[in-house]
C-alpha cells in the first residue's frame, strides 16, 4: 500500500489538489514538507503502535486545514482520528484496502480483532464516502455491509513509470535464473496468509521450472527447512528465497520473469498491487480463486492469465504446467494485462475517481488549490462510441489536453474510448441527461481550478477549429454561443422565433450547445437553482441573463450529425415535452421581470 499512496498523493499534487499525508516510518532527510513521518515502537497482532501518531495528526491538521481527511484502513493509527475534535470537524473518506479478516490460521488476530471492531464501524459511521477496491471485496465484506449507500468501488491504480528497468539492473536480472527453465516468481511478506506452502509444493514436483520468491518474514525458516526436506539429496533446489530485495532489483526480476505467481489464501490479500507490477512488464499471472477476494477479479478484468483453487497443490502444478507448454498464450495473456494497467488500472483514472469522492463529501468545498488553469473541454457523452475517439484525436491534434467526457450511463465503449484517448472520464451512478452532464463538467471545471470551460457536443457536430472562433469573443461577455442556425429545420426555427419573443433574446440559435462560459458563467450555472433546469439551452441563458452577466453569441460552422439521434428531438413526444417545459419557464422568467 506504500507504492500506491506514493503514487496517489504524487497524481493528486499534479492535478491541483493540496494532498499531505501522515503515515508510520522514520523520519527521513529529503521528505517534503507535506509529508509527515511517525516512527513505529513496536508491532502488536500485526499492527504498528506509533505512540506519537495522535499528536502528528493532530499538527498535520492545524498545519495544512484540509477539506478532507482521507483515512486507509485498516489502520490503528487512524482511529486517533475519532479522538480529535479537529479532525471531527473535517468530512472523512475512508479508503478501505482489506477487511480484517478474522483468520482460521491465526487466532489471536480474531481475537484482536473483537477490540478493533468498535472503533473501526465508528469510523465508518463518521465517514461521508467510502471507497472499496473491487466490486467482489465490496460484496463480501462484513464490515461495510451497514455502509453500502455510501460505498463506491475504485481500482488501485499504478504509476508504472518508475518500474522500468535500467540497463545495468537488465544485466543483472539473468543472473539468479537457471537456463531453460520456465521461471517462476512470487513477491510478498513471508507470511501466514500468502500461500507460499502450495505454491513452493506445486513447483517443487515439476520438471523444468524454477520458483524465485522475494520477501521476508516471520515463515522464512519454515518455508525453508519445507524446501531442504522436499529437495532430493543429488539436485539442486528449483525453489529458492531470495529475501528482500531493492526495487531495482525487483523491477529486473519482473521484467524477466516467464510467469508471475500469487497464492495468497485469505482475504486479507484484498487486490494484489503487485498483479499490476506484473502486467507493467507484459507477464502473465496466475492467482488463487479466492472468493470475495479483488485479486481473482483483477485477473479477469485484464484477461492476463490463469486462476487455480486456494491450497490445491495438484490445481496450481496443473496451471503452471499449462503456462510450461503454451508459450503463445503466456505472450498472449502478457499484452492484455499490459493493456489493462492502462485502461483500468492507471494511477490517473485512480486519482480522478478519488477527486470525485472528495467533492461528494465536501460538495461545497473548492478543492483545488494550485496555480489556475485556463480552460477545461467539457463533453457530455450517451453511447457515442461511433463519434468520440475521433473527436478527442482531433482535440489533442490542436493541443486541447484538458478534456472532462462525462459518460452518462452508455452501454457502449465510450467512456473506454475517451479513457484510451487521454481524457477524464466521470461516470455517475444515474442517468444525468444532457444538462446534468454539462452541469458536473461544469462543476468539475470549478473544483479543479479552470478559469473557463467551453462545451461541445460528442457526435462529432461542433468543430475543433472553430474554438478559436469563440475563444476571440470571450472578452466580450461572460457567455460565448457558436451558433450554425442553418442547422434548424423550419420547424425547429419556428419554435425558436417562439422562445425568442417569450425570453426577450435576438440569439439566432438558442439550442446550441457550444459555448464558452467563464468563471462568472460557471459559478452560475453551478448552483443548485441550476439544478432543477431539465435542458441545458434556454434555460441556462436565463439564469445567467438574470443574474446579470453578459452573452453574445458568434456564428460558426458546424457538422451534421453523422450517427444516432438527438436524446431530445428524437420523438414528438419528446419534442412536446420540450416545448411545454421551455414555454413554461420562459413564461415564469418573464413573470419575474414584470413583478421586479
Amino acid at each position: 500500500m506504500e507504492v500506491f499512496l506514493a503514487d496517489l498523493i504524487k497524481a493528486q499534487r499534479a492535478a491541483g489538489i493540496d494532498a499531505a499525508a501522515v503515515v508510520h516510518g522514520d523520519p527521513e532527510a529529503g521528505d517534503p514538507p507535506w509529508l509527515t513521518r511517525v516512527p513505529v515502537q513496536l508491532q502488536l497482532v500485526y499492527a504498528p503502535i506509533a505512540m506519537g501518531f495522535r499528536a502528528a495528526l493532530s499538527k498535520a491538521i492545524a498545519t495544512h486545514r484540509p477539506d478532507v481527511l482521507h483515512l486507509h484502513m485498516p489502520n490503528n493509527s487512524a482511529l486517533w482520528a475519532l479522538t480529535l475534535p479537529t479532525a471531527r470537524a473535517i468530512p472523512w473518506v475512508v479508503h478501505w484496502q482489506s477487511d480484517v479478516v478474522v483468520s482460521r490460521i491465526r487466532t489471536a488476530i480474531a481475537l484482536a480483532y473483537r477490540l478493533y471492531r468498535p472503533f473501526e464501524q465508528a469510523v465508518l459511521y463518521r465517514a461521508e464516502r467510502i471507497i472499496a477496491t473491487s466490486p467482489p471485496y465490496l460484496e463480501a465484506s462484513e464490515p461495510l455491509k451497514a455502509w453500502r449507500q455510501k460505498c463506491a468501488v475504485i481500482p488501485l491504480g499504478l504509476d508504472a513509470r518508475h518500474l522500468d528497468v535500467g540497463p545495468d539492473h537488465a544485466v543483472e536480472a539473468e543472473s539468479p535464473w537457471s537456463s531453460d527453465t520456465l521461471r517462476l516468481l512470487s513477491i510478498g511478506r513471508l507470511t501466514y496468509y500468502k500461500g507460499f506452502e502450495t505454491l513452493i509444493k506445486a513447483a517443487m514436483g515439476l520438471n523444468g521450472v524454477e520458483l524465485l520468491i522475494v520477501g521476508d518474514g516471520e515463515l522464512r525458516k519454515e518455508l525453508q527447512a519445507s524446501i531442504d526436506a522436499l529437495t532430493p539429496a543429488d539436485k539442486p533446489a528449483n525453489v529458492r528465497l531470495m529475501g528482500n530485495v531493492d526495487d531495482g532489483q525487483k523491477n529486473s526480476l519482473l521484467h524477466s520473469c516467464d510467469v508471475f505467481c500469487l497464492a495468497s489464501r485469505e482475504r486479507t490479500e484484498a487486490f494484489g498491487m503487485v498483479l499490476l507490477e506484473a502486467m507493467h512488464h507484459a507477464k502473465p499471472c496466475i492467482v488463487s480463486a479466492l472468493p470475495g477476494s479483488g485479486m481473482p477479479w483483477v485477473l479477469e478484468t485484464a484477461g492476463a492469465g490463469l486462476q487455480a483453487p486456494v491450497e490445491d497443490v495438484a490445481a496450481w502444478a496443473n496451471a503452471i504446467q499449462q503456462m510450461q507448454n503454451s508459450p503463445t498464450q503466456r505472450s498472449h495473456w502478457g499484452m492484455a494485462g499490459q493493456r489493462a494497467l492502462q485502461t483500468h488500472f492507471s494511477i490517473a483514472t485512480c486519482e480522478q475517481r478519488v477527486s470525485d469522492q472528495y467533492a461528494l463529501a465536501a460538495p461545497e468545498t473548492d478543492h483545488y488549490r494550485g496555480s489556475r488553469k485556463d480552460m477545461l473541454i467539457v463533453i457530455p457523452a450517451r453511447n457515442e462510441a461511433a463519434t468520440i475517439g475521433t473527436l478527442l484525436a482531433a482535440l489533442r491534434a490542436k493541443g486541447w489536453h484538458d478534456i472532462v467526457v462525462i459518460n452518462d450511463q452508455s452501454t457502449d465503449e465510450t467512456g473506454a474510448i475517451a479513457r484510451a484517448a487521454g481524457a477524464r472520464v466521470l461516470n455517475p451512478t444515474l442517468p444525468m441527461g444532457a444538462w446534468g452532464g454539462m452541469q458536473a463538467g461544469i462543476c468539475y471545471a470549478i473544483r479543479h481550478g479552470y478559469q473557463a470551460v467551453i462545451t461541445m457536443d460528442a457526435d462529432g457536430q461542433h468543430e475543433v477549429d472553430e474554438i478559436p472562433t469563440l475563444l476571440q469573443a470571450r472578452d466580450q461577455a461572460d457567455l460565448v454561443v457558436g451558433a450554425f442556425p442553418e442547422r434548424a429545420s423550419r420547424m425547429r426555427q419556428l419554435a425558436w422565433r417562439w422562445f425568442q419573443q417569450l425570453a426577450g433574446f435576438d440569439l439566432r440559435d438558442l439550442t446550441s450547445g457550444f459555448r464558452l462560459y467563464n468563471h462568472k458563467a460557471m459559478k452560475t450555472l453551478a448552483s443548485r437553482e441550476a439544478t432543477l433546469l431539465d435542458y441545458q439551452d434556454l434555460g441556462a441563458l436565463l439564469l445567467v441573463r438574470r443574474a446579470g452577466l453578459m452573452i453574445t453569441e458568434v456564428p460558426v460552422s458546424m457538422n451534421l450529425r453523422a450517427v444516432g439521434t438527438s436524446r431530445i428531438f428524437n420523438s414528438w413526444f419528446n419534442v412536446a415535452k420540450y416545448m411545454i417545459a421551455t414555454t413554461l419557464l420562459c413564461l415564469a422568467q418573464w413573470s419575474v421581470r414584470r413583478e421586479q
